[in-house]
């Protein structure tokens, strides 16, 4: 019997392979887009961070300082400022797009400076573009905090005689020493290449195995694919989808983080036993949502449709307890939810896979749960039919 078993989910597994080798939909599915959306969106972000943002300036105080200033951030590899004669013409080049913001310097800025008086400089960033505007506004508050600071030390060490180490501490009583972690340059590839990888992983593997299964009702072979019992038809199915997908998340994690130049501090066994949970519980997810529909062309453009909703709601782009409360309770009927939750941790941080337990449950639970209700839809097709 265990043998017979064993033959039936073998044959099913070669059933699969023949029928996807007919399908060209499934081919580029299963067999092309997974390659070629990681190499794709992998080569947008694969310098992870902006260079030479625009950023316009106006110098109306023409003294030391503000050169000082403007040599300081343009020297730095984010910045490239364009000069202008007025705060007019800076404006109107961003508003035409033509520089993300400008820095304007007002006359006396030095000077009050130099006299411990308060000074103002302004950027103007347009904040409708969220990477230009953050990366400007962290360069540029750096190198101003820096620059005014300096200036003070030597006022203190000039005018009142005092030491490096007393004048320090009256330019800077609270020192913050910044230490971003893990994404140590905080760039924003680093952050979101990862999840998009398993994005990608997740969705190929919805959508080619949910239009498989939409394709065995479209062309009637539902009696045929259950000949060895729903059981054995999930997962013998399944089965492909579980060694392809597999495969393929080792091949990102060994080609592309390399060539993106990603940190992979995850235990290999551990990270190598949730990828295969993670496709364990996507495989009947995958089977039951294709149950629903009786046309390939509808199931393919229903999962297509779910890719950017499905990365919005899972707490990678935005936080998790900061989104609505029904999308909360969508969000966790997800596997994504909780695998990007250990998953990022572990690739970007060296978590240990039992370090968050509670999402390894959720993802476990999620496996039993899709699984059941797969095998119940199943099980009422096949149940319709003989009637």
């Amino acid at each position: 019997m265990k043998k017979k078993k064993q033959n039936s989910l073998i044959s099913l597994f070669f059933r699969e392979v023949s029928l996807i080798g007919k399908d060209h939909s499934l081919l580029l599915t299963l067999l092309i887009a997974p390659l070629l959306y990681a190499f794709f969106y992998g080569s947008i972000y694969i310098n992870k961070e902006e260079f030479e943002v625009k950023l316009g300036v106006v110098d109306d105080d023409h003294s030391r300082l503000s050169r000082l200033l403007q040599q300081n951030i343009d020297n730095s590899p984010i910045v490239q400022l364009i000069h202008f004669s007025n705060l007019k013409d800076a404006e109107e080049q961003m508003y035409q797009g033509n520089c993300q913001g400008y820095f304007y310097i007002p006359e006396g800025t030095e000077t009050n400076l130099l006299s411990l008086k308060q000074s103002n400089v302004v950027l103007a960033v347009n904040a409708s573009r969220f990477l230009p505007s953050s990366d400007l506004l962290m360069s540029v508050q750096q190198i101003c905090l820096t620059i005014g600071a300096g200036v003070r030390l030597q006022y203190f060490q000039k005018s009142e005689g005092m030491s490096t180490a007393v004048a320090m501490d009256n330019v800077m009583p609270v020192n913050l020493d910044y230490r971003p972690l893990f994404n140590e340059r905080s760039s924003y590839g680093a952050f979101l290449l990862p999840g998009l990888l398993a994005l990608i992983l997740q969705q190929t593997l919805l959508i080619g195995l949910s239009e498989s299964v939409a394709g065995e009702r479209q062309n009637l072979r539902l009696r045929e694919w259950m000949n060895a019992g729903v059981s054995n038809g999930i997962w013998g199915k399944g089965l492909f989808y579980l060694l392809l997908f597999s495969s393929y998340a080792f091949f990102f994690l060994n080609v592309n983080y390399k060539i993106l130049d990603l940190p992979q501090r995850a235990n290999g066994l551990e990270l190598g036993i949730l990828l295969v949970l993670f496709i364990a519980t996507l495989v009947p997810m995958a089977q039951f949502i294709g149950s629903l529909f009786k046309s390939q062309l509808v199931c393919l453009q229903m999962m297509a449709f779910s890719t950017y909703p499905i990365f919005l709601i899972t707490g990678y782009s935005w936080p998790h307890e900061s989104l609505p409360l029904l999308l909360q309770w969508l969000a966790n009927l997800l596997p994504t939810t909780p695998f990007i939750a250990i998953y990022t941790r572990m690739v970007q941080s060296g978590a240990g896979l039992w370090e968050n337990v509670s999402a390894f449950f959720h993802l476990i639970f999620l496996w039993i749960f899709y699984s059941f209700i797969c095998f119940v839809r199943i099980k009422r097709l096949l149940i319709n039919l003989n009637k």
